[in-house]
Order: C-alpha cells, then structure tokens, then sequence
C-alpha cells in the first residue's frame, strides 16, 4: 500500500502540489488525471523518492519514502513519460544493465528476462538496437525495464501517448495484467486507458484533488454537470426568447 498524507511541495512561491492526501492498495490500478501543470510528475516523482515533499509524509507499506529510501525505490519499478534508454545499446544488453543496476541474481536473469520478453512481446527484437526501434516497440522496452525485479509498485508516466490504437490496446491489457499481482499508478489524459484498466482516480488540478473515487463515478458526475449546464443554456435562452417578444 501506498499512502500519501497531506503532502505538499513549493518551488519557491510556488506551490506544485498543494496539501495531498490518497491511497493505493495492492491489485488496484489508480488513474492519474490532470492537465500539464497539474501536479501528476510530481507527485510520482516524490512517491518515488526522485524529489522529497516539502511538507507531509509518504509510505509504502508503512515505510518511509524518505527515511528508507533504498528499500523503497527496490520496490518500485517507474517508467517516466520518456523512456530512460541507451539507444545504443541492444534491448537484451539494456536490460541485463538494469538487471545489475536492480541487483538481480545472475543466475536468475535470463529465466526473468525470457518471462519479460514474452510479456510485453519484445523477443522478436532483443537483439536489435534499440535507436532503431518503432515508438510502440521503445515504449515496450521502457515497460520491460519498469518490471525488472518484480517490483511490488509500478508508476508510468503517460505510457500510451503517441502510440497508435493497436498499440494503446496492447498497453491496456498490460497494465490490466500488471495490476492483478501489484499497485499500479497510471498517469494518463486518454479517457480510453482510465476506462479500460483503472480501478480509482485521483484527478489533480492546480495541484490539489479535485476528484477521488470510482471511474464510473467521475462519469455521473460529468454527465450531471452537463446536465445543469444544459437546462441552464436552455432557460436562458428561453429568457432571451420571452424578451424579444
């Protein structure tokens, strides 16, 4: 489990995200909705212990982001909005690298890497570079890296932008696999992924939480909204009418 409690963080005068508070159980995907400048990269990027909150606490199963960083980040697998890549390296190569960087046995690597491989559908290219991959096939080795370890906690950072609809559909059913045996975090603005794979949302604006709860709730309430919106359009508009007569 992940939890945030009343966590804020300033850049000088300015306040990115603004008194936080949520959390993520295991074997649920939580969409992360807002617009550029919400907050989302940020709020992943101190979950993961890349910058500390200026206020406020954050834990994974009850550890403490910031006072236990390594044990931390051992469980967390993050696949930021760019993928972190060597274009010069082959896919097999890159990924035995982060199997060393996340200290995974030896012995063990190339069972764990043959099971990524077929997971995400990269055997096909693991001896190429990976500067001349496809988009969708980069962003694949990015997942790949993400899942390095078994981490009990994967964050993706806008995984499915600028891939094409067969793409985004063979993302969906990863993240919806990925969920099953861990917490997922997804941050996302395609109403496509939260409805396909999300469990909860949590929709940041101007840095605070505008919205927490089910897919389908968010979804009466915008149909509500547009509800009002509409019977008010309409009476104005009778208004006008009546006046003009």
């Amino acid at each position: 489990m992940i939890e945030l409690k009343h966590v804020t963080k300033r850049y000088g005068a300015k306040c990115a995200v603004d008194d936080i508070s949520f959390t993520i159980n295991k074997g649920e995907v939580l969409g992360f909705l807002g617009r550029n400048g919400a907050g989302k990269s940020t709020t992943m990027n101190m979950i993961t212990g890349y910058i500390s909150a200026s206020e406020g606490q954050i834990t994974l199963d009850g550890m403490d982001v910031l006072e236990q960083p390594r044990e931390v980040k051992r469980r967390i697998g993050y696949l930021p909005e760019q993928p972190p890549l060597y274009m010069d390296m082959t896919v097999e190569e890159y990924l035995k690298f982060v199997c060393d960087i996340k200290e995974v046995r030896k012995k063990s690597q190339k069972a764990h890497l043959d099971d990524l491989y077929n997971l995400v559908k990269i055997t096909d290219v693991r001896h190429r570079l990976i500067k001349n991959l496809s988009k969708g096939y980069k962003q694949r080795v990015g997942l790949a890296q993400a899942l390095v370890g078994n981490p009990d906690v994967v964050i993706m950072d806008e995984p499915t932008v600028g891939l094409d609809p067969e793409e985004r559909i063979h993302f969906r059913t990863l993240f919806s696999r990925a969920g099953q045996e861990r917490l997922v975090l997804l941050s996302t603005h395609i109403i496509e992924d939260v409805q396909s794979v999300c469990d909860q949302l949590v929709v940041l604006a101007g840095g605070q939480i505008r919205f927490a709860g089910e897919p389908a709730a968010l979804l009466r309430a915008a149909q509500e909204t547009c509800g009002e919106l509409e019977g008010a359009r309409d009476r104005a508009m009778d208004r006008q009418a009546a006046l003009q007569v």
